[in-house]
């Protein structure tokens, strides 16, 4: 009996899908016993035929109400990220509390890099909508608890919320686009998802200072509740392919791995508060710090030990992360999110503070950037099937990120218009041709069941590394500006320039001394930008670690006769 015979015998359905193997040197058993040597040795790899009927692929109007639905969620999360920044000073007005600045933005950080390791797990176990409206319905009682806010520490408890809704919300996207669609296909959708949202970023400043200046700040946090409706309004009828057994509570307290969850949340809280901590509420030799640090790789060393004891059923499977596929996409999309964090807050905070500009303009001159980034993922996520190849765009975009890095690294007092718009379209084009090639990498590299965890890695990847190169950023800066200020403009003290802040320093120093004043502000935002750059050519080396597969579209779909 031939392969094709074989098939045919399996129990009968009228619709079947045809799965080509990830991974080309997999054999493929028939069922048959009696397939021949010579059908097995054919050149194309023998599909596998789910034996259960699977549902059509999502699409028309269904299809819009979801990546509608995905956009909005993910621009909300990403919006909460920055819409913040211009309504702190009026804040810590209102309650007092100058010195929790820091924890505004760390609470947000901390319990989502926490968190999204486990995200993937919940979206094995329960599917992708409605783990998705879970953890967008914890952003949204975040975001509330924001707005409500009495106290600081009722605004940094709400943050924290937030922030651990937001830990699953992009992983979710993701999912969910690749449960819709077929492989070929998800992409343009992908870029379309990424490059809007990520206008969330840059528009968060501008909307946060308007709503901040003529309604209240708490309204930077009331915005995401009547949009969050929309959200699920879109999502909550509409049924995607497949289905998901809800899994007994043991199966959820062991296949979860929450205890492999009490270990790592605490290593990265204590690494992160130590990043925090160093070099401003205390000395990077202080005890504080080092015992920070210390009892963060001894927490994280229990975790891996347990890791490795857990196997397949670990939080972070080592069977996945060991894969070079994974492994490099979450160096590369860790490195390359990294970058262009850094690059979204230091960009406008050298347009405030060096050229004097007015927050919402300088989200305004942050739109070379976010518009060539857009555009581009859009493009290139609809080049890459017909391409067949994702690497080479990943490599091309890191090398363009790292040189426009170091372009913006040459910021000074005097430069031309021309300059930074220049520098800035560079810079969008090479992180819109590289932004989605790692999670594309992830989707069409190792099988299905692996996808959700590590999604939630590659997502993880990117978290954590913001967190670590804003707080290396903010380190750079004031460290630069303590040994530059002397130099510049030696009658002005650096510390009292270091606690105006951004744009309160001018209304401190002298007009003789500020001139000197800005050159160093200039040279040691310049300094940070360097930072831009080696994660940048990180990621450029990272690009090479994931793989040549061509995922040319193939036939999907296949007719089996009953």
């Amino acid at each position: 009996m031939n392969t094709a015979e074989s098939q045919t015998a399996r129990p009968a359905v009228e619709r079947a899908v045809t799965k080509y193997p990830p991974d080309q040197g997999n054999e493929v058993k028939s069922e048959n016993n009696d397939v021949s040597e010579s059908s097995q040795s054919d050149e194309k790899p023998e599909p596998i035929i789910d034996a259960e009927p699977t549902e059509e692929w999502v699409q028309g109007f269904k299809l819009f109400m979801i990546i509608s639905g995905l956009i909005f969620g993910t621009f909300l999360m990403l919006l909460d990220t920055s819409i913040i920044a211009t309504a702190i000073p009026r804040i810590t007005t209102d309650f007092h509390a100058l010195e929790d600045v820091g924890w505004y933005g760390a609470s947000y950080q901390l319990a989502s890099a926490a968190l999204q390791p486990l995200t993937g797990k919940f979206y094995t176990h329960f599917g992708g909508k409605w783990t998705f409206l879970a953890f967008f319905a914890v952003f949204e009682l975040g975001s509330l608890l924001c707005g409500v806010a009495n106290s600081s520490n009722m605004l940094i408890a709400g943050r924290a919320i937030a922030g651990m809704g937001a830990s699953g919300i992009q992983n979710g996207a993701f999912t969910i686009v690749a449960q819709s669609v077929p492989l070929h296909k998800g992409p343009p959708l992908m870029g379309l998802v990424l490059g809007i949202s990520q206008l969330g970023l840059v528009m968060g400043p501008l909307i946060g200072g308007a709503l901040t200046e003529y309604t209240t700040w708490r309204w930077c946090f009331y915005i995401n509740l009547p949009v969050g409706a929309v959200v699920a309004v879109l999502l909550v009828f509409v049924k995607l392919p497949g289905t998901v057994k809800v899994p007994s509570w043991r199966t959820v307290v062991t296949d979860l791995d929450l205890l492999g969850f009490t270990l790592f949340a605490p290593a990265m809280i204590q690494l992160l508060l130590a990043l925090q901590y160093g070099g401003n509420r205390h000395a990077w030799d202080s005890a504080t710090v080092i015992g920070l640090f210390c009892g963060a790789a001894g927490t994280f060393a229990i975790f891996l030990w347990w890791e490795y004891r857990k196997g397949d059923e670990a939080m972070i499977p080592f069977s996945i992360i060991g894969k070079r596929v994974v492994y490099s996409a979450c160096i590369a999309f860790g490195l390359l999110l990294s970058a262009t964090y850094v690059a979204l807050y230091y960009i406008p905070i050298f347009f405030q503070s060096v050229k004097g500009t007015s927050p919402t303009m300088s989200g305004v001159y942050l739109l070379p950037s976010i518009l060539l980034q857009l555009s581009g993922a859009i493009v290139v996520g609809a080049l890459v099937p017909k391409v067949g190849y994702f690497t080479p765009f990943a490599i091309v975009g890191g090398a363009l990120c790292a040189i426009a890095s170091g372009l913006l690294s040459t910021f000074d007092v005097s430069i031309s218009t021309g300059k930074w718009v220049g520098y800035q379209i560079l810079l969008g084009a090479g992180e819109g041709m590289a932004l989605q090639m790692p999670v594309i990498a992830v989707q069409n590299c190792i099988t299905p069941a692996q996808i959700p965890t590590a999604m939630a890695l590659v997502m993880f990847s990117s978290t954590l590394g913001g967190a670590l190169f804003l707080s290396f950023s903010q380190t750079v800066l004031t460290n630069s500006l303590r040994s530059l200020i002397p130099q510049y403009a030696p009658n002005v003290n650096a510390e009292a320039i270091i606690a105006a802040g951004a744009t309160g320093f001018r209304h401190i120093v002298p007009s003789s001394d500020l001139p000197g004043v800005l050159v160093a502000y200039s040279k040691s935002i310049d300094r940070v930008f360097y930072l831009c750059a080696g994660a940048s050519a990180g990621v450029f080396f990272a690009s090479f670690g994931m793989g040549w597969k061509n995922i040319k579209p193939k036939k999907e779909v296949a007719e089996v006769d009953v």
